[in-house]
């Protein structure tokens, strides 16, 4: 975690200001793709066993796999904004403090959003000559002050939200899409979403975006592309040519669309002649949805639990960098990653430091990417406003466990389904201030076998542990909450701003 000093933002901004927006040649593009609930075992290369991913696993063996990388929360929102912001959540301000390690995040009647002092990664790279497009979906706000092209992009194509629905346009409207400022229509009326077959074209339309986009800045100035579909989100869809191809059902047909249109984004940026001046970045916001699943969710294998949860099944993601030239072929890098670090490496690649003035939860990647290097560093696992666990090393110390509410599990509502481990994947919230739950990840990745508290091992582990848990908590200022008050009336659809 990377540590600043305290500096006047106003200052720093007008300093980045100075610079221009002069490309340096050498700079280069920045493809940022996202996926929505994929889990770390939906793809081949890391044992999928039905094979259904070629072209992200061809992704791999020509550029470098993280098989330990993570979100920096188990919820969609508060995870677009760290990767976004470089920052974690309870910076940033997307959290609730209406329940203690609650998850919250923006559905349409959110009153608060993304707010206007945090620097947000094509914000900043504005001041390197890069023109921004975002593709798909947003969920850092509905209202005017929170649209995307007020933080630093240029164009958008998508939705502030998920593909929810259909509603009724009476109590609640269905979900927009917008071209820029402009509202192009909504899911399930001008964007069709059939629930009962799962079909959809919107993954082939979001292809054609961003391919658009590309071809159009192939040759100008360096472009930032962050495409984020959401397709293998309950409720799943593919258009017609990939339902019913897939072993794995509905959510597999999705995956295999996400995977063909990532070849032919990767085979454009070779056609074109730039696959060498192109970082692309693959990931996914968090864990697989295992509430939906198996027909409308993913595999979190072999990790325990899924979205919602701080378990490894809902904070380890599948990531996989490739940029030829510069990444050599077949890499697989045991660097602990975060999806706060392709900020912060986002940055880097465009020549330009992180924001001073704050703290940046984000580290630079490029040293592991491009060098093999090892950098030590801690990763976190929040959940709402609670420090549940942290990874040092190996070793992963659980401070709180919760799975989810009794009153849940009792009504079907099952984030750990077929997972029960004693004294683990608790349904109370569990304390382990005073003794931290302990586990070594390379042997028993599925939190299964807590070390003994008096064991050496346990002891040796936690004197690493212990201090910089304590100093992060010393140094923790936590933003002001932005997901604690809804309000129906701020549903209606996001206009330009009149100041």
């Amino acid at each position: 975690m990377a540590t600043v000093a305290m500096v006047f933002g106003a200052s720093l901004f007008l300093g980045w200001a100075s610079l221009g927006a002069e490309a340096d040649p050498q700079t280069p593009n920045i493809v940022l793709l996202l996926m929505d609930d994929m889990g770390w075992g939906d793809l081949g290369v890391n044992g999928e066993p039905s094979r259904e991913t070629p072209n992200l696993d061809r992704m791999a063996t020509e550029g470098m796999l993280f098989p330990n990388f993570y979100t920096a929360n188990p919820l969609c929102s508060p995870s677009r904004a760290a990767l976004l912001t470089g920052r974690l959540p309870i910076r940033n301000g997307f959290y609730t403090t209406n329940g203690h390690a609650r998850n919250a995040y923006t559905p349409q009647e959110i009153v608060g959003g993304i707010q206007d002092s945090e620097f947000l990664l094509p914000e900043l790279l504005k001041k390197a000559g890069y023109i921004n497009k975002i593709v798909g979906k947003w969920h850092l706000g509905h209202r005017p002050q929170f649209h995307p092209l007020k933080h630093g992009f240029d164009e958008w194509f998508g939705s502030p939200n998920c593909h929810f629905g259909p509603y009724d346009n009476k109590a609640r409207p269905n979900i927009p899409v917008y071209r820029n400022w402009e509202m192009v229509g909504r899911f399930y009326e001008d964007f069709p979403i059939n629930l009962k077959t799962g079909e959809a074209n919107l993954t082939q339309i979001y292809l054609k975006e961003a391919m658009d986009f590309i071809k159009q800045q192939a040759y100008k100035q360096p472009f930032f592309l962050y495409w984020a579909v959401d397709a293998t989100h309950a409720p799943v869809y593919a258009s017609k040519a990939f339902l019913g191809t897939s072993q794995r059902g509905r959510y597999g047909d999705a995956v295999r669309e996400i995977d063909d249109s990532i070849g032919k984004i990767l085979k454009l940026l070779q056609d074109l002649g730039i696959q060498e001046k192109t970082f692309v970045f693959f990931t996914s916001d968090n864990g697989a949805a295992l509430i939906s699943a198996p027909s409308q969710g993913g595999s979190n294998a072999p990790f325990l639990c899924g979205k919602q949860t701080t378990f490894e099944g809902g904070m380890r993601e599948p990531a996989i960098a490739w940029w030829p030239g510069h990444i050599s072929a077949g890499q697989v890098s045991h660097q602990l990653g975060n999806v706060m670090d392709l900020f912060t490496t986002s940055l880097s690649l465009a020549g330009l430091q992180p924001p001073g003035d704050r703290e940046i939860d984000g580290i630079d990647l490029l040293p592991a990417i491009t060098q093999g290097k090892l950098i030590d560093r801690p990763v976190f696992y929040y959940r709402g406003n609670e420090m549940m666990a942290i990874r040092v090393g190996q070793y992963k110390a659980h401070y709180w466990t919760w799975s989810n509410s009794w009153e849940e599990f009792n009504e079907g509502i099952d984030f750990c389904p077929g997972q029960n481990v004693s004294g683990v994947t608790t349904h109370n919230q569990e304390k382990h201030t005073e003794l931290p739950l302990l586990f070594h990840l390379g042997r028993d990745p599925g939190e299964k076998y807590p070390i003994s508290v008096s064991s050496l091992e346990y002891q040796n582990a936690l004197r690493r542990i212990s201090p910089i848990v304590e100093e992060h908590e010393k140094t923790l200022i936590p933003a002001a909450p932005q997901l604690n008050v809804c309000n129906p009336a701020v549903m209606a659809a996001l206009q330009p701003p009149t100041f």
